[in-house]
């Protein structure tokens, strides 16, 4: 079976001491640019086309928010390249401000563990920063790895999966919409109240309310379910960069580790043309109706007169996934059954075990420790005070609620700090990632600039842009090359 090379890309949220919504962009600049450690700042932008659409057409611009746009009005930020910031770091992982958010985006990797350990080393990233931002300032900055500021804002958790061109974009869009929908209810971070829509107490997704289309290639406005931007970072004759913008961040480890698994599983049944044949009715209202029941199972109205749950949703793809890899020894495929067969524990113990379920679960262990709090102080969930520490659930620059829950036991067991730190600055997986890594660590000094699928150098003949294809290896013996020359002649020969 062919590993899905994935990676993880995390809008954090943030808060200044004194500052307010219209200065955003320039702290989010100014909190990337306190990053403390090594780092190359050329990031080369020429392949990246975010108005492309896997439907065959490009548009004419990206719809924003009107009520953002209204704290642009009358300032000017510099130039593009200014304001992102790019940092490319030691471990070949990007570090940008992202439309007034410090986002970082994990190297590629084919291992589950391997994309959870990065996802936690950009916590580390993030929070050095804001330390070093606060100390240059003078000013507190709080960091929130969330996906939404109570105030009708929302910032993405986007996962990137490498896909083969020749899967049919309906095959995509009808084999992994059902799977995106149903998936929140193990992977959903959870959030009281609601932004838009009716009222309600508390929702499995922080994400939900913030869908307004089936489909289409928006990001920031508009958004979709199912996202059709065309941008590939690799040879657009072979590959898709399945861009999945419906997830939200996930701080218990798990739950990280397992949406990228149910979501791998869809896309090899996809790809193999064994995926299940379920059509939804609305999924936008679909997915904003399994995030508002907490309790029940969630019902998922069909074509037709038909309705199914999330749970028979994933178990219709997990089971056939399983039976495809159940004699399979390879690495990969072991992680995955451990992953889904493990899922598949968590769906038997949603109802029948709820403190197991909230041990891996975010919006479990969240709702879990907001219902103790309403019952110790004989409140409801229409307290404020709610939503205040929903948001302390998601801060990880101190104490935070979660680290609590992982201090008490409560939730599962972190991934260990020395593994964290060591993802901080180095990539162990033989991804493209890997060769970035090495480019930043040791030819930082020939090279002009770095992209996902390109590294560029100055040599002694000129400038030499390299390719860099997702689907091949690069071992660690990249690292041994004794000059810049010897590097590229052997990345275009790995």
């Amino acid at each position: 079976m062919r590993p899905i090379l994935a990676g993880l890309d995390t809008e954090y949220g943030f808060s200044v001491e004194g500052r307010g919504a219209e200065d955003q962009i320039d702290d989010a600049k100014a909190l990337v640019r306190s990053f403390p450690g090594e780092c190359f700042p050329f990031w080369d932008d020429r392949f990246e086309a975010p108005r492309n659409d896997l439907r065959g057409f490009r548009l004419e611009r990206l719809s924003l928010d009107p009520d953002d746009a209204k704290f642009d009005v009358g300032r000017s930020h510099g130039p593009a390249f200014e304001v992102r910031s790019d940092r490319v770091l030691l471990n070949g992982a990007r570090f940008y401000n992202d439309h007034g958010h410090p986002e970082y985006a994990t190297p590629e990797t084919w291992s589950l563990a391997e994309v959870a350990l990065h996802d936690r080393a950009g916590d580390r990233v993030v929070v050095k920063s804001a330390a070093a931002f606060a100390a240059e300032s003078g000013r507190e900055v709080r960091v929130y790895k969330n996906n939404t500021d109570f105030h009708g804002a929302s910032y993405g958790t986007h996962e990137s999966y490498l896909v083969p061109r020749s899967i049919p974009l309906e095959n995509l869009v009808n084999g992994l919409m059902p799977m995106l929908v149903a998936r929140q209810v193990l992977c959903g971070a959870g959030k009281v109240g609601s932004e838009q829509g009716p009222r309600c107490d508390f929702q499995i997704s922080q994400r939900a309310d913030f869908f307004s289309e089936p489909l289409n290639a928006e990001t920031l406005y508009r958004r979709p379910v199912f996202n059709t931007r065309d941008e590939p970072h690799a040879d657009p004759a072979k590959w898709i960069r399945l861009h999945v913008i419906c997830g939200e961040s996930n701080l218990v480890a798990t739950a990280t580790r397992m949406k990228l698994a149910l979501a791998k599983a869809a896309l090899h049944l996809i790809e193999s043309g064994d995926q299940p044949m379920w059509r939804l009715k609305d999924p936008v209202r679909t997915i904003k109706d399994v995030s508002r029941d907490p309790d029940g199972e969630g019902r998922i109205e069909l074509e037709g007169c038909s309705w199914t749950t999330p749970r028979q949703v994933i178990e219709s793809y997990v089971v056939p996934f399983l039976a495809c890899i159940a004699n399979s020894t390879d690495a990969y495929s072991i992680e995955m059954r451990e992953q889904l067969s493990a899922a598949m524990g968590l769906l038997e113990a949603r109802f029948t075990d709820p403190e197991r379920f909230a041990r891996s679960v975010d919006w479990a262990a969240k709702r879990a420790l907001l219902t103790q709090y309403i019952a110790a102080e004989d409140t409801n969930w229409r307290d404020p005070a709610l939503q205040a520490l929903d948001l302390e659930y998601h801060r990880i620059d101190g104490e935070g609620l979660f680290h609590a829950l992982l201090n008490m036991g409560a939730v599962d067991v972190d991934p260990s700090e020395a593994d964290v730190l060591d993802r901080t600055a180095n990539v162990r997986e033989a991804t493209r990632a890997k060769a970035r890594s090495i480019a930043v660590t040791k030819f930082r000094d020939h090279l002009a600039s770095a992209s996902w699928g390109t590294l560029t150098f100055n040599t002694k003949l000129g400038e030499k842009t390299v390719t860099l294809p997702p689907e091949r290896t690069y071992p660690d013996t990249l690292g041994q090359c004794a000059t810049v020359e010897d590097f590229i002649m052997e990345l275009e020969r790995t």
